[in-house]
Parts: structure tokens; sequence; C-alpha cells
């Protein structure tokens, strides 16, 4: 069965609800599945930033657009209740390290007690549903060496971002033992947590986050500032984790108690290279521009160093397999911005044309 079959049979004519489908993934997350069939429902915060992808690509006008805070629960309970989603996909989140530096009660409120008001929001209705929560690879309790980390690690963090997606994550393996383990009598809940690494891709405008640093520079002419060139990351093309996503919802759907667990889903280890590595490559797609070391970069905050995701269990239980390297991935952003700046052409029919081209990688 090919790729779009198996999808559109499974999300074809189904109610679909993302948390944080203003968002970068989010938003690629909400085009896939509308152009699936399916009826999707997003709730989120205005779009982090201008622009941003979720604007470029007119989604508004083709999904049910609801705008509210994660935080909310009476609102995000209501909501919910109002549209009972086959399938729901939480991806709302404050995604930012340096970020949490800055405001780390709010990242604690938003990735933790959000996470939890989404659960407790399927608790209380009692309806059948297949949930993915989709936290982050940073959720592990980094040691700071050369290892794979494995969805049985010890869940930790240093920064208030990672210690957050660690907190998130227990608190799913709790709901999911205690509410939704799918015993005689009571709704079929099927829960699951997605941990995926760094994410590149057209469209995305974040702060903070390499790609987008380096196509502000590059459109501003200016040289690309590294603060960690030698941090290394599972880098991967944004398609290949968000198929994982809707490849673990349609398995959880067939088979709710075999896949409500914890998944990576990360690149393959050779494409987990450093900063300097991506950026120097980035570059020469481009076509042109420079990187500098950041003057003033004793003065930055706590980042991991080294970082790296077994996907063992991903390929072989759920049969995916990244389809992109980190040089097509590369290249496949890089087009995509020069699109989108070129303004030469139908942004949405292009974004769309690479979920068409990911069918027949």
């Amino acid at each position: 069965m090919s790729a779009y079959k198996e999808l559109a049979d499974a999300y074809q004519d189904k109610t679909v609800f993302i948390t944080g489908h203003t968002g970068f993934k989010g938003a690629w997350l909400s085009l896939w599945l509308e152009s699936l069939g399916a009826r999707v429902i997003g709730y989120s915060l205005d779009p982090p930033t201008i622009p941003s992808l979720f604007d470029v690509l007119q989604l508004g006008d083709r999904i049910i657009d609801i705008r509210g805070d994660i935080q909310d629960r009476n609102t995000l309970l209501d909501q919910i209740k109002k549209y009972r989603p086959e399938y729901i996909f939480h991806l709302a989140a404050q995604p930012l390290v340096r970020l949490s530096y800055q405001n780390p009660l709010e990242t604690f409120a938003i990735n933790v007690i959000g996470t939890v008001n989404v659960l407790e929001s399927i608790r209380t209705l009692r309806f059948p549903t297949t949930c993915v929560c989709i936290t982050s690879d940073k959720c592990y309790e980094n040691r700071g060496v050369v290892h794979a980390y494995q969805e049985t690690d010890p869940l930790g963090g240093h920064d208030p971002y990672s210690a957050s997606k660690g907190a998130a994550e227990i608190a799913i393996s709790s709901y999911r033992k205690s509410f939704f383990h799918n015993g005689k009598g009571e709704p079929l809940v099927s829960l699951s947590s997605a941990r995926a690494g760094n994410i590149i891709g057209g469209g995305d405008w974040a702060p903070d986050r390499i790609v987008p640093d380096c196509i502000r520079a590059l459109v501003k002419g200016e040289p690309v500032v590294l603060r960690n060139p030698h941090a290394v990351r599972p880098w991967q093309y944004v398609l290949d984790p968000l198929y994982g996503y809707l490849l673990l919802g349609l398995k959880m759907q067939e088979k709710p108690r075999e896949y409500a667990e914890a998944w990576n889903f990360g690149p393959h280890h050779g494409n987990a290279v450093d900063v300097q590595t991506l950026v120097e490559n980035l570059l020469k797609e481009w076509g042109s521009g420079t990187w500098e070391l950041d003057a003033h970069q004793e003065r930055r905050p706590h980042e991991a160093a080294y970082l790296l995701l077994d996907i063992s269990k991903s390929k072989e239980r759920l049969g995916w397999d990244p389809s992109y390297d980190i040089t097509g991935g590369i290249r496949r952003t890089v087009e995509w911005y020069k699109e989108y700046y070129a303004q030469s052409g139908d942004i949405n029919e292009y974004s769309l044309g690479l979920i068409t081209e990911f069918y027949r990688h």
C-alpha cells in the first residue's frame, strides 16, 4: 500500500484536533491533513512570528481556526467537547531553549500544565479518541556523552525547556497508566508521546533557531552569527517526523494498546552533524553568505553539546524510516525559502508539491 493511500484511508473524513496549529510544525501538519481530506480543527494562539507559515499558506481559510490558550482549560475542554475528534495531535508548546531561561514559569506552565489540560479534557469528556502528544528529544537526561537515547532512558533536563518536556512525558505516562489503560467497560483512549529531534524546513521564522537565523541574515546580506558551532544535533527534514506522527496515529487507531507508548523520531546517525557543518552546507546551497562566531558566546546559557536519538523502535515496529538525508533536507529547505522570497508562484501549491514528492521518495 502506498504511503498516500495508507494515510488517506486513516484520516480522510476524520475530525483531527491540532493544538499549536499556527506554529511551524503545526502548520505543516495542518496542511498535510487537510490535503488528505481530514476535517482539521486548530486550537492555538495567534501565529508566533511575522511572517508565519500558517498565514503564508492561508490555512485559516481551509480549516477550522480557533484561537485559544492551551492554559485555558475550560475553553479547551469546550472545544474538544464540541468537535469530539477521532484524533488529537498536541503540539502547542513554548518551544525555545533560550526563551525558557528568560521565562521559566511560563515554559513549565505551557509545556506541562498545557499538556495536562489536554489529557484532563479527554479524561473528563470520556469519549474514544487517539491522542499523540509531541514532546522533544530534549526530554532525556543528557549526560553529555556520545549516546543515542532510547525511549527507556531516564528523563530529565538542565534548562527549563528540557526539564518541562521531561515533566510532560511523566504526566503523559501517568495519565496513560492511571486513566487510559483501556480496561473492560472504559472508553477507548489511546495515548502516546512522540520525541523528535531538531527540525528544519521551509516556513520557520522562529527566533533563536539556526535555520531561520541563517535565512534572516542571508536575506539582509549579513553574516550568520553562531553561538555554538560545535554542538551536534539530530537534524531532520520537517516532513519526516510529521509522517512519523501520522503513521503512529493510524497504528494507534488499529491497535490502541500495542502502540500507546513513547516513540523516537530522528534521523539516521550520519545526519547528526554539528551546527557549523549544517550552516556551511546551507550557505553552499543558498549560493552565498558567511558565518562568524558570536562575540558574546561566553555569556550564553547552558545548552547540550551532543544529542542523538535511537530510532530503532520506530523503524522496527512502525515501519517508519527517515526519507531525507541532511543534504536533501537542507536543499528542500533552502528551495522553499527561495520560492517564497522570489514570489514567483503559489507557495501553497509549492508546499503541497513537497508533500506529494515525499510520497514518492
